[in-house]
């Protein structure tokens, strides 16, 4: 199985150049392409921040061509990206083709675009049918992930658009297109009160999981750091990887890992992660021979 890793908090630290490099050098077989600085949201004023990220720039597509081709250079490929979020903001609203354009551009097969929290199936269905016809066009799927929201007042999460299996399920029949997938994000699927679990979600969304989101937790909050660091017992959800056949990438969304080192702390953190990657391969490669009794491709 192949691994792959997001690359926004190393970009944050070193930019998405170095960023890339520091990947193949680590060992990993591509990266999820983070496009959140296309449009960076304030949480806290809910606005979409001022930037002069080239992403957001005329030159956008130049830029996305310059960092896959470092990324050829340097032996890996693109496998996915990530939108900027929440999409229910106007502006990142109107982002979103870009980020589809700069998938493709970057040799991305997945864009993965959150549906928005507070809306049911038939109305994020029609943010996906907007923009079906624009992934078409790019040849690059929407895979679409479990949220969740939050209660303060108790310190758990709550349910939001996908959130459980059910809701995942009539997000996507809502739309019914090949072209729109699930993401898994397994540490979302583990948090305190959504009364859902990785493993479950992933065996009842089967052969609709073409990407994932790993990362670890505390089994309440969204820590985001390494697999094998914190509680998430990464056993149960590997074994059911295995049971549905899953065939994508191995993608990290450990972007707490890297928060608030130093450049030179870098290279050694990104090998930690490379090395928790490879681990799950092994584990899903084992996992993988009692249910298939096939070769590997």
């Amino acid at each position: 199985m192949k691994t792959s890793t997001e690359i926004n908090s190393i970009a944050k630290i070193v930019g998405e150049e170095e960023a890339v490099r520091l990947v193949a050098e680590a060992g990993f077989d591509a990266y999820d392409f983070s496009m959140t600085a296309m449009a960076p949201y304030d949480w806290k004023n809910r606005s979409v921040a001022e930037t002069d990220h080239p992403l957001r720039s005329k030159d956008y597509l130049a830029f996305v061509k310059k960092i896959r081709r470092i990324a050829e250079e340097n032996g890996i490929v693109c496998n996915q990206s990530h939108a900027p979020f929440p999409v229910s903001h106007p502006q990142i609203r109107e982002m979103l083709p870009r980020a589809l354009e700069c998938t493709a551009e970057a040799g991305g097969e997945h864009c993965i675009i959150h549906p928005d929290n507070n809306k049911p199936a038939a109305e994020n269905a029609e943010l996906f049918f907007e923009l079906l016809p624009i992934a078409r066009a790019c040849g690059v799927k929407i895979a679409t992930e479990n949220m969740f929201n939050w209660n303060k007042e108790e310190g758990h999460a709550v349910p939001a658009a996908c959130s459980d299996e059910n809701s995942f399920l009539e997000h996507l029949e809502k739309v019914n297109d090949p072209f729109l997938v699930a993401c898994v994000d397994v540490g979302h699927a583990e948090m305190a009160g959504l009364g859902t679990s990785a493993a479950g979600m992933l065996r009842k969304l089967g052969s609709r999981v073409e990407a994932l989101h790993l990362h670890d937790n505390d089994l309440r909050h969204d820590s985001h750091q390494l697999p094998f660091t914190m509680r998430i017992d990464f056993d149960p959800i590997v074994d059911a990887l295995a049971e549905i056949g899953y065939r994508g990438y191995l993608t990290l969304e450990a972007d707490k890992y890297c928060a608030g080192i130093s450049p030179e702390e870098l290279p050694a953190r990104v090998r930690e992660m490379s090395a928790a990657a490879r681990r799950l391969d092994v584990m899903f490669t084992e996992k993988e021979k009692k249910y298939h009794d096939f070769d590997r491709l």
